[in-house]
């Protein structure tokens, strides 16, 4: 009996020592400050933001749109390493963590601090400041963007920044493609929990939208050009002659304006700055004083300036006076 009691005493001991070693490994890894800063980062690194979210802290502004707190918006990140723990006199854990984001390795700091125990064994965790930061975005004549492929919609004035919270760490691309216009692609690195990042998006009008009001007004100008007067009905060319014309003008092109589109006033406005071009006239001239007959066959130069009002997938093209 005895032999029975040491064994049962020998194997209480283990057991005892065994689980208090894991309990040590466990407070010392995941459950630890680290650990709990890990697990926000291994949930982004698997683009799972419904758990990252959830974690206790993870708090976004107030004053910022949440629509970048999705899985769709977040980017790739790897190679999650923890640097250093230290613990201030408040007790608060500065938690770095090393990773790897566009190809670059960063690091990030983390405020944590402790709320209580699991079971009175595990240590439980809060962000003491939240882990989320914030991208100021300004999109220029125009007020629809993309980040990270996703649509977003800022407010109808587009001199004013729109804030939205976006995870921390993250590389976050924005742009704009649209039939008539398009932006080049502005890449944010946000590794600062708490900061705010300043983004410009210039949408400008891209090649289809110079093409297709070209080949309006080209087909306008043609249009004009099949008036048989000096002074074409609602077209930008004519002429007067001071003598009598004997034959029927006939007009043609020869020099169809350059198109450029820069922004007008406000979301939706273009303009075609003016610019020259020239037509053609040939038409027999008789004169009043003495009768002699010439041939008048020269460039008759113009001008044209234009505003554009893009209205969905439909362009309102009008002249400037």
């Amino acid at each position: 009996m005895r032999r029975v009691l040491i064994l049962w005493s020998v194997a209480l001991v283990v057991l005892l020592g065994g689980f208090a070693i894991t309990v040590a490994v466990l407070g010392s890894t995941l459950y630890s400050a680290g650990g709990f800063v890990g697990s926000y980062l291994d949930a982004l690194a698997r683009k799972d933001s419904t758990t990252a979210r959830e974690l206790p802290g993870v708090l976004a502004s107030e004053d910022a749109a949440t629509d970048l707190l999705t899985d769709d918006a977040l980017g790739d990140l790897s190679d999650i390493r923890e640097v250093t723990d230290h613990t201030g006199s408040d007790g608060v854990h500065t938690v770095t963590f090393e990773y790897t984001l566009g190809g670059e390795t960063l690091e990030s700091d983390y405020r944590v601090r402790q709320t209580g125990a699991f079971l009175g064994l595990f240590p439980t965790w809060t962000f003491d400041s939240t882990p989320l930061g914030t991208v100021a975005v300004t999109v220029l004549h125009n007020n629809e963007f993309r980040a990270n492929g996703v649509e977003l919609t800022t407010a109808e004035d587009s001199t004013e920044s729109s804030g939205y919270s976006v995870f921390v760490p993250g590389l976050y691309s924005f742009d704009h493609k649209s039939t008539f216009l398009s932006a080049d692609t502005i890449d944010a690195a946000v590794v600062e929990p708490g900061s705010v990042t300043a983004v410009q998006v210039n949408a400008q009008a891209n090649q289809a939208f110079v093409d297709e009001v070209a080949t309006e007004l080209n087909d306008f100008l043609d249009e004009c050009a099949t008036q048989e007067v000096l002074l074409p009905t609602g077209c930008p060319f004519g002429k007067t002659f001071d003598n009598r014309v004997d034959t029927t003008p006939a007009w043609s092109i020869a020099t169809y304006p350059a198109i450029e589109i820069i922004p007008g006033d406000g979301v939706g406005n273009w303009l075609v700055p003016r610019t020259e071009a020239a037509a053609h006239l040939v038409v027999e001239v008789r004169s009043l004083f003495d009768g002699r007959r010439t041939a008048f066959d020269e460039d008759v130069p113009f001008d044209v300036a234009y505003t554009i009002t893009i209205n969905g997938q439909n362009l309102s093209i009008q002249p400037l006076e």
